[in-house]
């Protein structure tokens, strides 16, 4: 079965009848957001599941279409891998991504068809429906500020396997992580058919939206994926990586805030900042298992980039991997680099934090990640202020 239906169940249980003394306690907010989620998500599975079997009946053909040469962005989050992401898709010659819209609302090749057709109707009359899409976009998503949503943006396609609930990202919704696979820890941690399970759904995704589109190439940013590296490989044997680390001191806390942030909009805990444990485990992981799966199959397909080359150079670190990985390099490449800054630099993030209410010490953290201090040379730095926000020139989307 390819859908998680128990898992699916389990947290519906906790939700209405154990969620006392948890960070999904009941509050009128929390009862609010399952009884809205338990009338739309079903409804919305009914007709998403509905194109998946129209595309069998009607475009069969997608189960065969080649994912040649799909990049993938990997590093724990807050890595810069969004801004990353979204500046490479802007080279439309080279590459293609799942948005938002893609993503929760057409992500079958038949929901993409129709969508298509309407939007050249639309046209035809001016496009009130896209404007309308757009204005909608900004009141809803757009109001999210410690990382820029849109439907209309790519975004992290590690969300299509919440259509088989099966991602950590069901976290986010339902922080029970006691009733949660391993899903942090997947390479190690799941059964092979079960990898194979999740894996094989992934891929069916990437090549209805490469057949439906008729883009050649995929890019992708996913740091949880990081922990699916070695199963990755598995099913993209031609895939390019590209692993984004940035320094332990500002990628943790960083992390910790968002996360907080992220399971806040649907829960109402009465502690600010939760999950240390959960988090500190998972990011050694994410930096270790990938880092070390890299160290051990050397290859032109992979790389490694540290954070701060990203924001000190783009352009440079992106021209230097399109050589390597073998992509077309783009004469406006510089323009749509200058382009994302300025849009990045432009957008106001909410994200600010302070170490010390988290519990961390500079001494802490130098402590739990020895090994990415050692090998990247990064920065051990005091740290002379409480609060931190985010660098100002790129902020640090996941």
């Amino acid at each position: 079965m390819t859908y998680n239906f128990w898992l699916f169940c389990r947290m519906a249980y906790r939700s209405f009848f154990k969620s006392k003394n948890t960070p999904a306690r009941l509050t009128r907010k929390r009862i609010i957001f399952i009884i809205l989620f338990y009338l739309v998500w079903p409804i919305g599975s009914v007709f998403i599941w509905l194109g998946f079997l129209l595309d069998d009946i009607f475009f069969p053909a997608y189960k065969n279409h080649p994912v040649e040469k799909p990049l993938f962005i990997l590093g724990n989050f807050r890595s810069g891998s969004t801004f990353l992401h979204r500046l490479l898709s802007r080279d439309s010659e080279n590459f293609t991504s799942l948005t938002t819209w893609d993503i929760y609302l057409a992500p079958s090749v038949t929901s993409k068809k129709i969508m298509q057709a309407i939007r050249r109707v639309d046209r035809v009359f001016g496009g009130p429906l896209r404007r309308a899409a757009l204005a909608f976009d900004r009141r809803s998503l757009g109001q999210v500020r410690i990382h820029r949503i849109s439907f209309f943006q790519p975004e992290e396609d590690e969300n299509v396997l919440m259509h088989i609930w099966s991602t950590y990202f069901v976290s986010f919704l339902f922080p029970f992580m006691d009733e949660m696979p391993p899903y942090q820890f997947f390479d190690e941690a799941l059964k092979p058919e079960e990898k194979r399970r999740i894996m094989a759904f992934y891929k069916s995704m990437l090549q209805r939206h490469l057949y439906a589109t008729g883009k050649k190439h995929f890019v992708a940013k996913n740091p949880a994926f990081c922990a699916k590296i070695e199963t990755l490989e598995e099913f993209f044997p031609d895939a390019r990586i590209l692993y984004l680390v940035r320094n332990p001191l500002d990628m943790l806390p960083s992390t910790v805030s968002w996360i907080n942030y992220a399971r806040r909009v649907f829960t109402e805990p009465e502690e600010k900042y939760l999950y240390l444990d959960e988090i500190v485990k998972m990011t050694q992981y994410w930096y270790s298992h990938p880092l070390g799966y890299l160290d051990s199959h050397p290859s032109p397909r992979h790389l490694i980039h540290k954070y701060d080359d990203l924001i000190r150079d783009p352009e440079r670190v992106i021209r230097s991997f399109y050589r390597q990985f073998g992509y077309a390099e783009q004469p406006w490449l510089d323009r749509i680099v200058a382009q994302s800054v300025e849009e990045t630099l432009a957008f106001n993030s909410d994200h600010i934090y302070s170490f010390e209410e988290m519990g961390f010490t500079r001494e802490q953290i130098l402590g739990l990640y020895p090994a990415i201090f050692e090998r990247f040379n990064f920065d051990k730095r005091e740290w002379s202020v409480a609060k931190v926000e985010e660098p100002a020139r790129i902020p640090a989307t996941d």
